[in-house]
């Protein structure tokens, strides 16, 4: 639903007064310091605004605002049908104002406005009315205790979840946390990445008018060495939630340890392997999956499909059909809704995409499509989608984690093979097989280590299954049911009925 041209949507982000403060306690303040940073657009480099500088002072108002009321009970405690009936309204407030949401995350993330329009908005409005959905639909449980006993399992709300999100889908990425989260009753407390603050606040702020109470979701902007590593830190946080780098991940594990033990959840990344049989039947389709899964976003996914392995019989045939995709993607302003691959998400990430180009020259890979940066907006952040051949596994190419628009190519010979290559790497968020024999499919996906493996097809996923990886990609998962299972404990409640019947 493309509402708007480009001129019409560069005339709405030229307007965009967006709000730019900590939100605490239902309220947009100043930080306590009154300092603020700049955050810049993809886009050409430009600064949009100011964003308050949340630091350890911040923090501990937001959780210590969270934790006064889930104690007081304000969301904790009221009727399941009143947390269900707020969640479900929100989704609707993000539907109503999508084209808003879809331009703070355009203009900040780069993503392609349409992609936001039509993808990141109403997916992360479907998550929290899936999640309302399910409120009245979680039961507790009784044990088969002796009868001389009644024993009751019951699921109660954690307490304060301090959420970090990472830049590349914050509408989206933030609702797999915050919508489970506060369905099981928590109160949340938001860390979102510096690059991409605007449109969590607007979210927040969306939350109030929804009819969450105040100072049960809070948003606090900042860098993560302060407010990241003040909310990982804080005595009243019950439970970290993160997105991100491994290295930071393994920081908020330290965090957890050195204050009060509180629970951590990470999703790390990953160096997701296609796994492409000989006998693949639909090159054609096999050829579109792997474009779109490593070049959509220009490659800022966790678990894009950044390494391709194929068998050596058909490689040529294959990498000639993913070119010809790769060449049809329309690359270009995230302004332009006809624009299909877009920015970069800041100077620091397109630097290091760039660095790996070059590691990559040095390993002696070759570069059979694009490879390059490039301008279509003057002053902004752009590569065009790249293809490198005769990636050896060893190399850093095919190790390393460079979230970028960067496919990298191995041959194998056989399925022993294959599935060594596929579990090379220390990352295990995803992969996929493409094969008519149903067995060797099977033996595959077993094989893999990952938390998703798909068969046949690449990305096609929903909010009814869970998300997250093996290895170093992480622990915990996102999405479906079990992610409340995740934002609750389970309490034993043993009632003595005494020996004597009635």
């Amino acid at each position: 639903m493309n509402k708007f041209t480009k001129e019409q949507w560069l005339q709405k982000a030229k307007d965009l007064k967006p709000k730019a403060d900590l939100f605490i306690n239902g309220e947009f303040v100043p930080a306590a310091s009154n300092e603020r940073f700049e955050t810049l657009s993809p886009r050409d480099g430009s600064v949009i605004t100011t964003v308050a500088r949340g630091a350890e002072i911040d923090i501990d108002n937001a959780v210590r605002i969270a934790h006064q009321r889930f104690e007081e009970g304000v969301w904790s405690r009221i009727d399941p049908r009143e947390r269900q009936k707020a969640l479900y309204r929100l989704s609707e407030l993000m539907l109503e104002n999508a084209a808003e949401l879809a331009l703070l995350e355009a203009i900040e993330t780069g993503h392609p406005i349409g992609d936001a329009l039509n993808v990141d908005v109403p997916s992360a409005a479907r998550t929290y009315r899936w999640y309302a959905e399910a409120i009245d639909k979680v039961y507790d449980q009784i044990a088969p205790a002796p009868v001389s006993a009644l024993a009751l399992i019951s699921r109660e709300p954690l307490g304060v979840i301090g959420a970090v999100v990472p830049w590349n889908y914050p509408l989206i990425i933030s609702a797999w946390k915050l919508a489970p989260a506060l369905a099981a009753g928590n109160s949340v407390v938001l860390k979102p990445s510096e690059d991409t603050n605007l449109s969590s606040l607007r979210l927040a702020e969306l939350a109030i008018e929804a009819g969450i109470p105040a100072g049960v979701l809070n948003v606090v902007t900042g860098y993560g060495a302060e407010a990241g590593q003040a909310l990982g830190r804080h005595p009243l946080v019950d439970k970290i939630t993160f997105t991100g780098s491994p290295g930071v991940g393994k920081m908020f594990q330290k965090y957890a340890g050195e204050s009060n033990g509180k629970q951590v959840a990470l999703e790390l990344g990953g160096k997701s392997p296609h796994i492409v049989f000989e006998d693949v039947e639909d090159i054609e389709a096999c050829a579109s999956a792997i474009a779109w899964g490593i070049f959509y976003n220009a490659g800022q996914t966790c678990h894009g499909g950044s390494r391709l392995l194929v068998h050596e019989a058909i490689k040529d045939r294959l990498l000639e059909a993913v070119i010809r995709v790769g060449a049809a993607l329309v690359t270009g302003d995230p302004m332009d809704p006809k624009t299909q691959v877009s920015a970069i998400v800041n100077k620091k990430q397109h630097t290091r995409v760039l660095e790996y180009l070059e590691i990559a020259k040095q390993e002696n890979a070759n570069v059979i499509f694009g490879g390059n940066a490039h301008q279509p907006v003057a002053g902004g952040y752009f590569i065009e989608p790249t293809i490198l051949d005769n990636v050896k596994i060893n190399s850093r190419i095919a190790q390393e984690e460079i979230f970028g628009p960067v496919l990298a190519v191995t041959t194998f010979k056989t399925a022993k093979e294959a599935v060594e290559l596929a579990n090379g790497t220390e990352y295990g968020l995803a992969a996929s097989v493409w094969t008519q024999d149903i067995t060797l499919a099977h033996k595959v996906a077993k094989a893999v280590r990952a938390g998703t493996v798909w068969v046949n097809t690449y990305d096609v996923s929903d909010i009814i299954v869970p998300f997250g990886g093996f290895k170093n990609s992480g622990f915990g998962r996102d999405r479906s049911l079990h992610a409340l299972d995740s934002y609750t404990a389970l309490k034993t409640t043993w009632i003595n009925l005494g020996n004597e019947p009635i």
